[in-house]
């Protein structure tokens, strides 16, 4: 593989689930991102963007979930080892950008281990205070453990030790 070596960015399709899901596979089982059971995946691949290659072997995947009428999450992003440093990732991340103004979102959050990614793609490390109160009490109530990532809510500690909260505004 070269470095001009083509690949593509668009949205996923029903197809690609378990292609996703075997690319995410690896890093549940290195605890750096959340497993997800495959009808979970299926019930969100509308949220999903995909990156292939030439052949049309996926090569990198990520999601964006709407948590508020301003705010989305990327989420589950993941490049191929073989493909990384290569614009994979920032092509994917433009796509979910791109996908979340058309919502008429104007904040983006993620939770990461990669600050540096996300800092030179505009993202900043946050603190806790992000949304209003009336806006928390809502949010505090979804089941989504993506949301309670976002609000640091103590029973999600464990699942996010050593990644960062980060947001960027549109």
């Amino acid at each position: 593989m070269t470095d001009s070596a083509p690949f593509v960015v668009r949205q996923a399709r029903s197809a690609d689930v378990r292609g996703i899901q075997a690319m995410l596979e690896p890093y549940v089982q290195r605890r750096i991102l959340l497993g997800k059971d495959l009808v979970v995946l299926y019930e969100a691949v509308q949220q999903f963007v995909v990156a292939e290659d030439a052949s049309g072997q996926l090569i990198g995947c990520g999601a964006l979930h709407v948590m508020w009428e301003d705010l989305g999450e990327i989420r589950t992003l993941i490049v191929a080892d073989e493909w990384l440093h290569h614009g994979v990732g920032s092509a994917i991340v433009e796509g979910l950008e791109n996908n979340a103004r058309a919502l008429g979102l104007s904040r983006l959050f993620c939770l990461t281990f990669e600050v540096e990614f996300f800092t030179r793609r505009g993202f900043a490390e946050i603190g806790e205070a992000v949304v209003d109160p009336d806006v928390y009490s809502q949010l505090v109530r979804s089941p989504d453990e993506g949301i309670a990532e976002f609000l640091d809510l103590a029973h999600v500690k464990p699942n996010t030790l050593g990644n960062t909260r980060m947001l960027k505004t549109l």
